[in-house]
């Protein structure tokens, strides 16, 4: 018996669209890095991009437990010396672009190189409810009725 390898060919990709509203923000970042990578499928191969496509809406009403909006900080430097900056979870989300926790959040739980960075480009992040991918019919998926802990 051989064990099977799904080819980048073969791969049927499915559009599925995840509300955020109310959704504690790891368990969430969890299964859409699960989606994202396929690893729900039983063709599921690692080497392969056989993921579905996912939107989240409404990422800025995302939830955060505990001090985590106050005492995770997240740091990048200029390039310049001296220039190293820092914002929390909380700045962010209520500033400009508040989806980039989210994507942060999955980012970090997808593999490291090409191959990630390939899954990740299939995520697409909206803060409010508006998006433009109706044209893909999405199916909704319910982060939320997952598990009871999901949305506390």
């Amino acid at each position: 018996m051989k064990t099977y390898a799904a080819k980048p060919k073969e791969v049927e990709k499915k559009w599925v669209i995840v509300d955020a509203e109310g959704v504690t923000l790891g368990r969430l970042a969890s299964v859409i890095a699960l989606r994202l990578r396929g690893k729900h499928k039983p063709s599921f191969t690692p080497h392969v991009d056989c993921g579905d496509n996912v939107i989240v809406i409404n990422a800025e009403k995302v939830r955060i437990t505990g001090k985590k909006k106050d005492q995770d900080i997240f740091y990048w430097h200029t390039g310049y010396p001296g220039g190293i900056k820092q914002r929390t979870k909380g700045e962010i989300l209520e500033g400009k672009h508040p989806e980039r926790v989210v994507e942060k959040a999955v980012e970090r739980m997808l593999p490291k190189g090409p191959l990630g960075r390939r899954i990740f480009k299939n995520m697409r992040v909206y803060a409010g409810t508006e998006h433009g991918h109706e044209a893909q019919k999405p199916e909704v998926l319910d982060v939320a009725a997952m598990n009871p802990k999901n949305k506390r």
